[in-house]
C-alpha cells in the first residue's frame, strides 16, 4: 500500500455548542485526553462532520501511539513498528468515517476514504442497497464499473438508464480493461438486452403484419420464412448495436448466452447487404463466421467450423493482421474440449514473442485444463524459458497434491 501523510487536523471547535473550549479543558483535567477525544467524535458524529471526525480519530490513534497529534513526520520516516502501526490505525479510520459517509448516501466521500482500505465487498454490498435516482446515478456508475467495486451493478445501471448505444460505448471504452469474468457478466447483460429487444421488435412487426402475434420462439424460426421482414432494406434494431453485441459475445461460454449469439447471427445474416458490415479476421464476413463459431460450440456445424478457423488461422499473415485468428482456432479447440489439439496449435501458431490479445487460453491455462503439463514443460526447455517451466513445475504437483 502506498504511503501517506493524513490530513492536518481541521477541527473548528467552535462549530461544537456542547463541547466549549472550557468543558473541553475540565474534561482533559478531570478524566484526560482519552474523555476528550470521546467527547470529540460523539459530537461530530452527531452533527454529521464526518471529514472532522476523521481527523480527530487520527489525532487520537497519534496520541496513543506516543506520537504529537499534529505530527508533520512523514509516516516512511518514522521507525518500526511505530510506522506500521500508525498505518494500520490510518485505515481503521478510513474504514470508520467511510462506513459512516456510506450510511449517509456519500458515495465519493466514502470512496476516498475506503480506497485505501482496499475493501470493495463492503462497499459493493452497499452499493447494491442504493436506488439509483438522478442525484447518484453518476456516482454509482462511476464507482461501480469505473472504480472496479462492482462493475456488473455500474454496467447494468449504463445499461437501463442510457441504452444500448452508451452501453456499446461503455463496453468498448471501460469494460475490456477489467478482468475477462468482469467482461463476460456484462457482455451477458447486452446480450440478454439486445436479443430481447430484437424479439420483441420482430414479433411486433409480424403480428402487425400478420395479424397475429408469432408462435416461434427464436428469431431464427421467425424470420425463416419471412423474408418480408427485410425488404426494402428494413430492420428491427439499430444494425451497428447488433455487430457490437455479437462480437462482445464472442467472450462468453455458457451454453444458453451462447445461443442467444447464435440466434442474433441468424436475424443479421438476413440483413441488406449494406447492414452487412467488414469485421476484422477471422471474422470478416460478421455473421456467418460468428454463426460458425457459436454453433460448434453448440455441437453443430463443428467440423466446418474448425476446418474454416483453422484455415484462417494458417493463412492469414500473422505479422500483418495479428494473432486474432490463431487466438480464435485455439479458443474453439479449448471450448470444445480439443486441449492436446489446443496446445498443439498454440505451440504452431502463437510462437515466442508473439503479442496476443488474450483472448485464447494461456499454455499454462490449456494444461491445466487438460490435466497434463508435460507437452508445455518440454517446450519450455526448448525455448529456455525457465519462468514459464517452473510455473508448469509448480502447477503439475498442486495438481498431483
Amino acid at each position: 500500500m502506498a504511503r501517506r501523510n493524513p490530513p492536518a487536523p481541521t477541527v473548528n471547535m467552535s462549530s461544537s455548542p456542547s463541547a466549549t473550549f472550557d468543558n473541553l479543558e475540565k474534561r482533559l483535567a478531570s478524566d484526560g485526553a482519552e474523555a476528550v477525544f470521546d467527547d470529540l467524535s460523539a459530537e461530530l458524529k452527531q452533527e454529521k462532520k464526518l471529514h472532522e471526525l476523521f481527523d480527530v480519530l487520527l489525532m487520537r490513534s497519534r496520541h496513543k501511539l506516543g506520537l504529537p497529534v499534529t505530527l508533520s513526520t512523514p509516516i516512511d520516516d518514522l521507525d518500526e513498528p511505530l510506522r506500521s502501526q500508525l498505518e494500520e490505525a490510518y485505515l481503521a479510520s478510513c474504514r470508520e468515517v467511510g462506513s459512516l459517509l456510506l450510511d449517509e448516501g456519500k458515495l465519493r466521500e466514502a470512496w476516498m476514504y475506503l480506497r485505501p482500505v482496499g475493501d470493495k465487498k463492503l462497499v459493493a454490498g452497499a452499493l447494491q442497497k442504493i436506488e439509483a435516482n438522478e442525484e447518484n446515478l453518476q456516482d454509482l456508475i462511476e464507482i461501480g464499473l469505473h472504480e472496479g467495486v462492482s462493475p456488473a451493478l455500474g454496467y447494468e445501471l449504463v445499461l437501463s438508464h442510457y441504452g444500448t448505444c452508451n452501453a456499446i460505448t461503455t463496453f468498448e471504452g471501460a469494460v475490456l480493461a477489467r478482468p475477462k469474468a468482469e467482461q463476460q457478466v456484462c457482455a451477458a447483460m447486452l446480450l440478454r438486452h439486445l436479443h430481447a429487444e430484437l424479439m420483441a421488435n420482430v414479433k411486433a412487426d409480424i403480428a402487425r403484419q400478420e395479424g397475429n402475434p408469432p408462435q416461434e420462439q427464436t428469431l431464427r424460426e421467425q424470420v425463416a420464412d419471412r423474408d418480408w421482414l427485410f425488404a426494402e432494406n428494413n430492420y428491427h434494431t439499430d444494425t451497428t448495436h447488433l455487430a457490437a453485441t455479437v462480437r462482445f459475445a464472442r467472450l462468453l461460454e455458457d451454453a444458453e448466452l451462447i445461443a442467444l449469439a447464435l440466434d442474433l447471427t441468424e436475424y443479421g445474416r438476413r440483413l441488406s447487404s449494406q447492414f452487412q458490415f467488414a469485421g476484422e479476421e477471422p471474422f470478416v464476413d460478421v455473421y456467418p463466421s460468428h454463426g460458425l463459431f457459436f454453433a460448434a460450440q453448440l455441437g453443430r456445424q463443428v467440423d466446418e467450423a474448425l476446418a474454416y478457423f483453422e484455415k484462417r488461422a494458417r493463412e492469414v499473415n500473422l505479422h500483418e493482421y495479428g494473432s486474432g485468428p490463431a487466438e480464435v482456432f485455439v479458443t474453439l479447440l479449448a471450448r470444445l474440449k480439443r486441449y492436446d489439439e489446443a496446445i498443439a496449435a498454440s505451440i504452431e501458431l502463437l510462437p515466442p514473442g508473439t503479442r496476443t490479445s488474450g483472448f485464447a487460453p494461456t499454455m499454462l491455462e490449456l494444461s491445466r485444463l487438460a490435466g497434463d503439463y508435460r507437452r508445455m514443460m518440454e517446450v519450455c526447455r526448448e525455448r529456455g524459458d525457465l519462468v514459464s517451466f517452473a510455473a508448469g513445475l509448480l502447477a503439475a504437483k498442486s495438481q498431483k497434491n
